[in-house]
């Protein structure tokens, strides 16, 4: 089924209207110090398809901090890196529980349930940091060559904000090197972690950057192969089972679709073979995912007919 692209932005203007005006029960992430400081009014969506064609409303050209979605970016890289390798130090399994759980860990032998829980993260960002002398420079290269954006960058309080309050995220690295799971320094790997979390995008390019996953891992309007089509498929795959922690299950039976949350309260998500999407709206549900993006993605694959399902 193809929907014709001057639907897209009724269906999104519909969406608008809809939620605009709707309560919010949830809250922004205030753990993070500098995440506390955003406006809970802010509410922004763009959708990006495969014809290069882009949908929008709201706030969705004002850049905020990606946050947990950044998992994805440094996933694609370490794959592209140091491909099936990578699955002898993380799962693909989903976790069912928090995000930052230590006690999983322990079950698990100091092997994290997947990439996109924060012990899974972290290891990838161990992989990055042994992989490259320069691994900060070197992530945002990679998301200069995936959007073709080089003004996409650090955001340095935000990160100097995450590393004040990171005693969790401390301890769980620590408890990846007691299992022999984290290979450098932790100082360095939490370092380029909080620095990658702290990237900040817009509802615009966050949905530029994701459209290789819609399309087989090729770079929209180029012949060059950025991904491969298996690799595409594994980041696809993980998406869907483990994009947003203990409510992945939710959101794949609500929405349909492969997508990563981020407690910045952005959301992104891909349908193959169409658009991807992107939706920005900072309070957060008790699950740790945007409660008006959750619901906004939902009305988008019900008023449009279909998800991947």
């Amino acid at each position: 089924m193809k929907i014709d692209v001057t639907d897209y932005q009724k269906i999104l203007n519909q969406i608008q209207q809809e939620l605009s005006g709707t309560k919010v029960t949830g809250r922004v992430a205030s753990y993070v110090p500098e995440l506390a400081k955003v406006p809970a009014d802010k509410f922004g969506m763009h959708l990006y398809n495969l014809e290069g064609e882009s949908f929008c409303f709201g706030d969705s050209d004002e850049c905020f901090s990606i946050q947990s979605i950044s998992k994805v970016f440094s996933l694609a890289l370490a794959m592209k890196m140091i491909g099936n390798t990578l699955w002898k130090r993380v799962g693909v399994e989903p976790s069912g529980a928090k995000f930052n759980s230590l006690s999983l860990l322990e079950d698990n032998f100091g092997i994290p349930r997947n990439p996109f829980i924060n012990a899974g993260a972290l290891v990838v960002a161990d992989v990055l940091v042994s992989y490259f002398s320069d691994p900060k420079a070197a992530f945002l290269t990679f998301l200069h060559e995936l959007t073709g954006n080089d003004t996409i960058t650090y955001n340095e309080t935000v990160a100097a904000s995450e590393k004040s309050e990171g005693y969790r995220n401390f301890a769980m690295a620590n408890y990846l090197k007691s299992f022999g799971n984290m290979k450098n320094d932790v100082e360095d790997v939490l370092d380029f972690y909080f620095h990658q979390c702290s990237i900040t995008m817009s509802c615009r390019e966050l949905p530029q950057a994701f459209i290789v996953f819609a399309n087989q891992g090729q770079l929209l309007g180029s012949d060059r192969q950025f991904l491969t089509g298996q690799q595409v498929k594994r980041i696809n795959a993980l998406m869907l089972t483990c994009g947003f922690y203990d409510e992945a299950g939710e959101f794949s039976f609500e929405v349909g679709l492969p997508g990563k949350s981020g407690v910045g309260g952005g959301i992104v998500a891909v349908h193959p073979g169409h658009y991807a999407v992107a939706v920005w709206s900072p309070p957060l549900n008790p699950k740790g995912n945007s409660e008006r993006g959750m619901a906004s993605l939902e009305r988008l694959t019900t008023l449009t007919g279909y998800s991947i399902f």
